[in-house]
């Protein structure tokens, strides 16, 4: 209303009625500059150099009043949970007096509630037939304002939209009715300053500790996993886990945008609960620009192309020769046993069982030979040319991946990762069979075949 120009200024008894923070003291010296006649009782304000300091000395000092006010709240606030106290609203069935001290019964639906954990501790009742009875009584919820809407919350103050909207009293739902029958506060329970439970001294217990346990028991026997009928299709699906507890972070859309959240152990360290998906890929994509060999790598290979490659081949040749002297004693001893097989049986040398297994045995070996062979027909020069054409592919991907959308992302994701694993800031990775000679190289003798980034 000053900014608009309703009023000609304001006075304030001090400048901590008015400014608790830098962005009060930014409001009003904006006010200021724009001609707002702004007064204090307590204070005047020189239009000088002397003046602007007396007004960060004062904007300092209601500054650290209100931070020692929140001290005291919270220490208040954390004392009378320690004392047993309910320092929050009461749930339905109590009456909310505007004390912390004293929280009675609601007359008209405690003896509801009452009745509510009766029948649920019989287990015949389902969550939805007693929310359908406690209807039928009359009960309500207590009274409550509906939630704005974004036109309502974008009105003018002046407008006063909260007080226009009238609170009503809400039906019993499924929900509600879980809520009652699981809320320790009907035990006489409320949780203290480090949120355990302790015994209540601001209200009475509405039902019995064994009712209310044999009603626990009952709904856990009744309590079902809910498992999606049609799995939503989001990019990154059982792709990313907590390295900590190694449970899935589960994708979900927020106005709009891709969240990840893991539901982790109650002992796991990793602070890192929620993040959208703009975080992981751009960390992917840093990841895939290490995965691809630089300049130095490519003339490193180069280089020793000519010794270290050569040597192998020598090797690799070798290794062929004597395979071949290995498959030629087989076949002879093969072709030794097709000929000889009746004079050795008559002979005693082998008997028919013996003869048969000593067969297989060296048809065993041929075999095995034969496919250590044709692994090795392909050269090692062409394995890292294939390799070095792998990295080309991986850098020129690069652009295309900046700028795809989340499906087409998530699509070049599952091609080289087969798991990213997320802790704090860091994210570890496990590639799939093509790309992991791009990524060993970052492993010392004796590592884990996990990267990080």
């Amino acid at each position: 209303m000053l900014s608009k120009g309703y009023f000609k200024g304001v006075i304030f008894l001090c400048w901590d009625r008015a400014s608790r923070n830098k962005g009060d003291d930014t409001i009003l010296r904006k006010l200021m500059k724009a001609g707002v006649d702004i007064r204090f009782t307590l204070a005047q304000y020189d239009k000088n150099s002397a003046g602007e300091l007396h007004m960060d000395i004062d904007g300092m000092f209601s500054e650290h009043h209100s931070r020692v006010t929140r001290e005291k709240v919270t220490l208040t606030i954390r004392n009378s949970r320690s004392r047993g106290l309910c320092t929050n609203r009461a749930p339905v069935g109590y009456l909310n007096t505007g004390t912390m001290e004293n929280k009675p019964f609601d007359p008209v639906r405690a003896p509801i509630i009452r009745k509510l954990f009766e029948m649920a501790a019989t287990g015949g009742w389902s969550l939805a037939d007693l929310a359908q009875w406690a209807t039928e009584q009359g009960f309500t919820m207590p009274p409550m304002r509906r939630r704005r809407t974004q036109e309502e919350i974008l009105a003018e103050e002046e407008d006063d939209v909260r007080l226009q909207i009238t609170p009503i009293e809400r039906l019993p739902t499924f929900n509600s009715i879980h809520k009652i029958l699981t809320n320790p506060y009907y035990k006489g329970l409320v949780p203290d300053d480090e949120g355990n439970l302790i015994k209540s001294t601001s209200h009475i217990q509405m039902v019995s500790d064994e009712l209310f346990d044999e009603v626990q028991t009952r709904l856990e026997k009744k309590n079902r996993s809910v498992h999606y009928v049609e799995v939503l299709d989001h990019p990154l699906r059982a792709m990313a886990y907590c390295a900590i507890c190694e449970r899935a972070y589960t994708p979900y859309t927020k106005k709009g945008i891709l969240y990840f959240n893991a539901r982790c152990k109650d002992n796991c360290t990793n602070n890192l609960k929620n993040f959208n998906f703009d975080f992981i890929t751009e960390k992917v994509g840093k990841l895939m620009e290490k995965l691809s060999f630089t300049d130095d790598e490519l003339v490193d290979i180069d280089a020793r192309a000519s010794t270290d490659i050569a040597v192998l081949d020598t090797k690799r040749i070798n290794q062929l020769e004597e395979n071949e002297r290995r498959k030629r004693k087989v076949r002879e001893d093969l072709a030794y046993l097709n000929a000889n097989r009746l004079s050795l049986l008559k002979t005693g040398a082998y008997t028919p069982e013996k003869l048969v297994v000593e067969e297989a045995s060296l048809n065993l070996e041929l075999t095995a030979l034969c496919d250590t062979e044709k692994a090795s027909d392909v050269s090692m020069r062409e394995t890292v040319n294939d390799v070095v054409k792998l990295s080309e592919l991986l850098k020129n991907s690069l652009p295309y991946y900046s700028n795809a959308n989340p499906d087409e992302k998530d699509k070049i994701i599952r091609v080289i990762f087969s798991e990213l694993i997320i802790s704090e800031n860091t994210l570890d990775y496990k590639c799939r069979k093509g790309f992991q000679s791009l990524s060993n190289r970052f492993i010392a003798y004796g590592d884990p075949i996990v990267s990080r980034t």
